[in-house]
């Protein structure tokens, strides 16, 4: 605080805070002058602050307001630098000048504008798209890599003007990712179709993180794109590569099931009957006899056992009956083959499944109880097929060894991978639980529409 009186604003009283932080005392000012001159040593800024003070003054009169505030360097007397903002109280001829320090506060706008000017530096150089976004959800900053590729302008695209440029089928699913993140504060990954400056609309892949102030307050968040339409491009040909491939798979067990049944089946029927025949030619007796009775129970084995792997490879019941009576017919017959038992459960599963849906699910469950078999050491498994909230759910579960997860035994093969495969080709989830001798469990999730909800 200073105190000054009279026109020549001649210093009365220095309080101890100003002596503190400017270091000047009563005694460092001349007598017939103030402390303008101590404080602000270059003559032009000088009269600068006491131009702009006298106008403040004058307003404040012919407005019969106090005096506005104003901010300014001053110089200390070890010769740093502080800014401070000034106040003004007026008294007759005596002036009270108090004063704030705001030296930390403006070093450390200075601080964040050059943090900000770094960060654009970087940010408009990296080959990557970034977005920022404040508090109130409206995108703030685009770098240079983005507004070249959309070839819009910062001020078309601020706020939620980005968006235009979003592929109409992506907006929603877009714009419902970012708010409920948003309303969350968490990170968020998406992919949508953002339309070039050539007008294609190309794959990005977008990143998005929350962003927190020192003190902990949330500020918003930043994001981050990249180009992802040849990987797209190269997944959509993988996924209708592997479409092909098993439907051609398909295919071939359907041929081979049907020369199984309708051709080597048929084969050894008929060899059957003419070992029989010729048994009872030569007598029941004879050591010839028994060994063509051997040879017949032999025969009729190996014919049933064609007919088992014929209907392993393409279901008759599942394709006239149904999904519920393929699958349950099938696990009786894999618990009377590999001797184990094969508990089977059923609810709400609806009529009219799709063919692919319903092939998908079966193939599913044939591979799950092979690995049982193969893998756990179980001597039962327990299979549930349900349908919840237009999800048709198949889990196949058993009380075996089990394995970790995350290291697979080395003789799983590819059939985890295959039921995978199945699944995502048609929207699908498998998800897999386990634990060293505690069991495993497999969860496939397929989702599709249906026309009817009657229940099989």
């Amino acid at each position: 605080m200073v105190v000054t009186r009279g026109p020549g604003h001649t210093n009365e009283l220095l309080n101890h805070k100003f002596t503190e932080l400017f270091c000047y005392t009563i005694e460092d000012v001349p007598d017939e002058a103030s402390w303008w001159p101590l404080a602000y040593p270059d003559r032009a800024y000088r009269e600068e602050i006491k131009a702009e003070w006298q106008r403040r003054v004058e307003k404040a009169a012919s407005e019969s307001k106090d005096i506005e505030p104003m901010e300014a360097t001053v110089r200390c007397k070890d010769g740093s630098i502080r800014y401070i903002e000034f106040h003004f109280a007026s008294s007759g001829d005596t002036n009270l000048v108090s004063f704030v320090d705001l030296t930390d506060r403006q070093q450390a706008e200075l601080e964040r504008r050059e943090s900000e000017e770094r960060f654009r530096l970087v940010a408009n150089s990296a080959p990557v798209l970034i977005w920022m976004a404040g508090t109130d959800r409206q995108c703030n900053y685009f770098n240079q890599a983005w507004l070249e590729f959309t070839g819009r302008s910062i001020e078309a695209e601020l706020g939620n003007g980005w968006a235009e440029g979003v592929h109409p089928e992506d907006v929603k699913s877009c714009l419902d990712t970012y708010t409920s993140a948003f309303d969350l504060r968490e990170s968020f990954k998406m992919q949508y179709r953002l339309r070039r400056n050539d007008g294609e609309y190309r794959w990005l892949f977008d990143i998005g993180v929350p962003r927190f102030n020192p003190d902990g307050s949330f500020a918003g968040y930043i994001g981050s794109c990249i180009d992802i339409t040849e990987r797209k491009m190269a997944e959509d040909a993988l996924a209708s590569l592997s479409g092909r491939l098993i439907e051609a798979q398909e295919e071939e067990r359907r041929r081979i099931a049907r020369e199984l049944h309708d051709d080597y089946n048929q084969r050894l029927a008929m060899m059957a009957i003419d070992i029989e025949k010729l048994g009872e030619d030569v007598g029941e007796s004879s050591v010839a006899s028994q060994r063509l009775h051997e040879l017949f129970n032999r025969v009729s084995e190996l014919g049933a056992d064609l007919h088992s792997l014929s209907h392993s490879l393409h279901s008759s019941t599942l394709e006239s009956l149904g999904l519920v009576a393929g699958v349950k017919a099938f696990c009786g017959e894999f618990a009377e083959k590999q001797g184990i038992q094969v508990g089977f459960a059923h609810e709400n599963v609806p009529r009219g499944i799709p063919a692919d849906a319903a092939l998908c699910i079966f193939r599913i469950a044939q591979e799950a109880l092979r690995n049982v078999k193969r893998h756990s050491g179980a001597n039962r498994a327990e299979v549930r097929l349900e349908w919840s909230g237009e999800r048709l759910h198949l889990s196949v579960s058993d009380r075996g060894r089990g394995f970790k997860p995350n290291k697979p035994s080395a003789n799983s093969g590819i059939g985890i991978r295959s039921m995978e495969e199945r699944l995502r080709l048609l929207g699908g989830q498998l998800e897999l639980h386990s634990r060293p001798m505690g069991g495993t469990t497999i969860d496939a999730w397929l989702p599709f529409k249906i026309a009817s909800q009657r229940a099989s």
